[in-house]
């Protein structure tokens, strides 16, 4: 990662993995793609590789990412999609130009164009989004338990009831300061 900016926080679910470039939302905010080439970072990281990046194109992709937050936050809480959201995802999935291949070891990854741009990187990302919005994987959204991340994730665990968007980072927190609770509550006697 390039000095100076916050890490990646990496999930499995490409669409949620992106929604959280902006972590500590109900909090101190935590922008982990400042500029347009911490996008191309990003991105690469992914598994979609692309060239260059703009200004315009990292607010098309901050713009995709709010879209993406919003709607996975109204699926899991089982309210209506937003309208903005909905059309902003389609459209970004409209525009990309990317296909689904698969590699030797049985994976499917996605191939961008020779040319590929950030919008073909996005579509792949919108994609994703609609296929976890619309139910069409193994799993459910859920939304962090820490007041001050919420999050949407992707709940793949056998139960589904995971309580955290990442057990290193929201969950740990968490559980330390319950840890801290309860020893300001009962104190061990000095021996």
């Amino acid at each position: 990662m390039r000095a100076g900016f916050p890490d990646f926080r990496l999930g499995t679910v490409l669409a949620t993995s992106f929604t959280g470039t902006l972590s500590e939302r109900h909090g101190d905010a935590v922008e982990r793609i400042p500029t347009p080439q911490r996008l191309v970072d990003w991105l690469a990281v992914n598994g979609l590789a692309v060239d260059s990046c703009t200004t315009a194109q990292l607010d098309l992709a901050r713009e995709l990412r709010e879209s993406v937050h919003a709607a996975a936050t109204a699926a899991a809480t089982q309210d209506a999609l937003p309208a903005s959201a909905v059309q902003v995802i389609n459209e970004c999935s409209a525009r990309g130009r990317a296909a689904a291949v698969l590699t030797p070891e049985g994976q499917r990854r996605w191939r961008l164009g020779s040319a590929s741009c950030v919008e073909d990187a996005l579509g792949v990302i919108a994609a994703d989004a609609i296929s976890i919005v619309a139910g069409e994987r193994d799993g459910k959204l859920a939304l962090c338990a820490s007041p001050t991340c919420q999050a949407a994730f992707f709940d793949t665990s056998r139960s589904r009831t995971r309580k955290w968007c990442d057990m290193n980072t929201c969950g740990n927190r968490q559980k330390k300061a319950r840890f801290l609770a309860n020893q300001r509550r009962n104190p061990s006697p000095a021996e």
